[in-house]
């Protein structure tokens, strides 16, 4: 007993700390995606921060279940953190949607500050009644069209081309608005669909469009930048409280600097992923977005009521 105290005793002087936290953090994507990135700095920084007292397991590839299953998890305590894009979260709290509205943001800046400032901390508390603890904006970036029947350059060139979506209803009527016959499905089988031709098009982040490989199957890239998905690093609630003032400092500190270090890494390589798809093949256009605005207004006609005209005007108008 006296061995166990006095070893107890040193750990304590050198600052070791006697029982860490093993926090659980998972995401769906694989170990080269910036979800990844950014899960790998969380860990690192969390656990400096807390000199340890605070452990990061990362489990990528969707191990412990899709993005809904993940949150499902999170709720009850058996996934600790997750990095979830911001789809799944509108089965729970519907005005999470708000962020989903086609041409919002202006660029990467107006993105950050509207989510790093109080619109995106009231998205952020939204959560907590259903037992997330939002801890910061990460991103899978702004979204793109591919497709491989022909340029585009207005919104007339979308028309008729089957396009796979995300299974989201403001992507639908996003793209349904621009003429498009939207498809919403699985990515898992959008991949087979797009090699065999049965869609013609998709719309990703640039980092995905290279990922995957995308311009084997795709010729055509249009820098629409028609929508931009956050990322939310989140935690459970019910992990969130077992964390001390001082540990809950030191990760939100964590998490805010692991998604800072993300969107700095997609905002640097962007140029370089644009010239690897060049050379690959893909016909790159840059269309005039005005008419596309135009296009999409029947959408903020038909959402105003919904996410509420003054939180759509409120981000439209940050600066």
């Amino acid at each position: 007993m006296k061995r166990v105290l006095a070893v107890a005793m040193l750990m304590a002087m050198v600052g070791v700390p006697l029982f860490a936290i093993d926090i659980k953090l998972a995401h769906v994507v694989n170990e080269q995606d910036a979800f990844h990135l950014a899960a790998t700095k969380f860990k690192e920084l969390t656990e400096k921060y807390t000199n340890g007292e605070v452990k990061v397991t990362i489990f990528p590839n969707a191990v412990l279940g899709d993005e809904r299953t993940l949150l499902e998890r999170m709720k009850m305590g058996i996934v600790d953190a997750g990095i979830i894009t911001s789809g799944p979260f509108v089965n729970f709290v519907p005005q999470f949607g708000v962020v989903d509205m086609p041409f919002l943001f202006r660029d990467a800046e107006h993105a950050y500050k509207v989510l790093d400032g109080p619109i995106g901390d009231k998205l952020f508390a939204d959560l907590e009644p259903q037992g997330w603890k939002g801890l910061a904006w990460a991103e899978r970036g702004f979204r793109n069209l591919t497709n491989n029947k022909r340029p585009i350059n207005k919104p007339e060139d979308v028309a008729g081309l089957k396009i796979r979506l995300m299974q989201n209803p403001i992507y639908v009527d996003s793209f349904k608005a621009l003429g498009a016959n939207a498809v919403p499905m699985a990515w898992t089988e959008a991949l087979t669909a797009l090699q065999q031709h049965t869609i013609d098009g998709q719309e990703n982040p640039l980092n995905v469009i290279v990922s995957f490989k995308l311009y084997e199957s795709q010729k055509y890239l249009a820098i629409t930048r028609h929508a931009y998905a956050p990322a939310p690093i989140i935690m459970s609630m019910m992990t969130w409280k077992k964390l001390t003032p001082a540990q809950q400092t030191a990760v939100l500190k964590a998490a805010r600097e692991a998604a800072q270090y993300e969107r700095d890494y997609d905002n640097q390589n962007e140029a370089g992923w644009l010239k690897e798809l060049a050379d690959k093949g893909m016909v790159i256009t840059r269309p005039d977005l005005s008419a596309f605005l135009k296009a999409v207004k029947p959408v903020y006609d038909t959402y105003s009521d919904k996410f509420g005209k003054d939180l759509i005007n409120a981000i439209l108008e940050t600066k």
